[in-house]
């Protein structure tokens, strides 16, 4: 029974099989035969041939490509010019300014150095004064005018310069502007003579304190003190325990004091003149006017 089922289907397979129409061939454009195998889905006369064009390459003259090559060459040639223009306008106005800072920096150490060297020369003539009236026996001496003098030499006034165009360009001397002048040497005696000044203001405030403060504080009554040190005041000239020890004491101690005291005076003077020399030269060697 089951073997002759198994015929039947196959029979019946076989009929269907040869019923399907078979696929035709299709001729191609380039009069090949395409035959169409039992995989192909679409029927020949639905199936596409696509052809490929042939692209023909043109090879351009030489002189095209040297005149290429000219023009990007003219074009990176610009760029890099541009650039150089442009960050030269830009350095040009840096040390431009950087310079008027430093003229008005300098004009106001000017100034301020001009104001010291006035006080300064005060503080001289009261320590000669000082050492002069020291020079009495105690028991002739002028006490009143021992005190105000004591109090008006116990001053300093120091100097303070504008550091902020100097330090700026110090940092900018690879700028043409500064390189090739002679700033920098005029910078170096000018820092050289404050740094000399300083010294001799740290050696003043030093002495004040080792040799003046304890003649005031053994000295003076409390009320005198604040009259000498007050410029619309005058002391009494009542003194405390004063011996004539004291007075000699006091007048060698202010030998040292008077030559710290010219020194400052002296180096004052040297600073100031070096800010004008340097005044000078940067206003005549970068074209400024007053």
């Amino acid at each position: 029974m089951k073997k002759g089922n198994n015929q039947n289907l196959k029979s019946e397979a076989n009929k269907q099989k040869a019923e399907r129409p078979k696929p035709k061939a299709a001729v191609l454009a380039d009069n090949t035969v395409e035959v169409p195998t039992a995989n192909s889905k679409l029927p020949p006369e639905q199936m596409e041939v696509h052809h490929h064009p042939q692209l023909e390459h043109k090879h351009k003259p030489w002189k095209e490509y040297l005149l290429e090559g000219l023009m990007i060459f003219i074009a990176v040639m610009m760029g890099f010019v541009a650039e150089n223009i442009r960050e030269s306008i830009d350095n040009s106005e840096h040390a431009k300014q950087l310079i008027v800072q430093l003229v008005n920096d300098l004009k106001a150490d000017t100034t301020q150095l001009g104001y010291i060297d006035k006080e300064e020369t005060k503080i001289v003539k009261y320590n000669d004064t000082l050492f002069s009236l020291l020079q009495q026996p105690v028991a002739k001496a002028d006490t009143r005018r021992i005190q105000k003098m004591v109090a008006n030499s116990h001053s300093m006034w120091p100097f303070h310069p504008s550091t902020g165009a100097t330090t700026a360009i110090k940092n900018e001397l690879h700028l043409k502007q500064f390189s090739n002048s002679e700033i920098v040497s005029y910078f170096s005696r000018y820092e050289r003579n404050i740094e000399l000044l300083h010294t001799d203001q740290d050696i003043n405030l030093q002495y004040q304190r080792l040799y003046l403060d304890p003649f005031l504080t053994q000295h003076f009554t409390p009320a005198n003190m604040v009259a000498a040190f007050d410029s619309h005041s005058m002391p009494t000239g009542q003194m405390r325990d004063l011996s004539q020890h004291d007075l000699d004491q006091l007048a060698a101690d202010m030998v040292l004091i008077r030559i710290i005291s010219k020194d400052m005076l002296r180096d004052n003077r040297e600073v100031r003149n070096d800010a004008v020399n340097l005044l000078k030269y940067v206003k005549e060697h970068y074209h400024l006017e007053d």
